[in-house]
């Protein structure tokens, strides 16, 4: 288990929504450093947060990162996008760029990461999916968390060797800017930030936000027509 206090913490997509609740949470436990990332220069007032650049669907900008950040401890690869279409007749484009940025971008920052992870004792690497991962109906995004489900299952294997902690972190609908016009029930950032700390600290490799996650989590044994988005109908 990886304690947050005192520890160089890096969070992808961290200038809004759950981004932004997760810095502020790891400072709240004690968090020496935050480097908070945006596609966008931008500025945070306050003396941990060290705002960067950073498109995750550049490897030349991850490793512009990584060089500059070398002290991190635990990284949260919180970056995503959401661009809703039906597979069959959604822009192709779209779908590539969710799984290049949803997928290919989390295997970069992974990939550029887990070196310094280890020559810093191991810490944790942290991977935002999604209740949609197992729920058809919500196009590429839902393929793309999928996706990314299976690529943090395997790097817990291929990272267990230098001591980093894996954390998949999926989460039912949360009130952002990304799913403003869902009228669902949602969580506030603040609340599911916490939890996934929570889950971190405790030593967790999978966190579950909410009961509509426990609950689609645990009906993944039974009839695949059951695992459908209810708005897809």
């Amino acid at each position: 288990m990886v304690a947050v206090a005192g520890k160089v913490v890096m969070v992808t997509g961290g200038r809004r929504g759950l981004g932004a609740a997760l810095v502020d949470e790891l400072l709240a436990r004690g968090a020496r450093k935050v480097y908070s990332t945006a596609r966008a220069a931008y500025t945070d007032d306050r003396p941990q947060v060290v705002t960067a650049e950073l498109e995750v669907r550049s490897t030349e900008s991850v490793a512009a990162l990584a060089e500059a950040a070398g002290d991190v401890d635990i990284v949260f690869n919180n970056a995503g996008i959401l661009l809703p279409a039906p597979l069959l007749t959604g822009d192709f484009e779209d779908a590539t760029t969710t799984f290049d940025v949803n997928v290919f971008g989390l295997l970069r920052v992974a990939r550029a990461f887990a070196p310094i992870l280890a020559a810093n004792g191991g810490g944790a690497l942290v991977n935002m999916h999604s209740v949609l991962s197992w729920l058809a109906g919500s196009g590429a995004y839902g393929a793309s968390k999928a996706a990314a489900w299976s690529v943090t299952n395997s790097l817990r294997v291929e990272l267990a060797s230098q001591k980093t902690q894996v954390v998949g972190v999926h989460a039912g609908f949360i009130d952002t800017e990304m799913v403003s016009a869902l009228d669902l029930p949602k969580a506030t950032p603040a609340e599911v930030a916490a939890r996934i700390v929570d889950g971190l600290e405790a030593g967790a490799t999978e966190v579950l936000t909410d009961d509509v996650t426990v609950a689609t989590k645990a009906a993944l044994s039974g009839p695949v027509e059951g695992l459908t988005f209810p708005t897809a109908h």
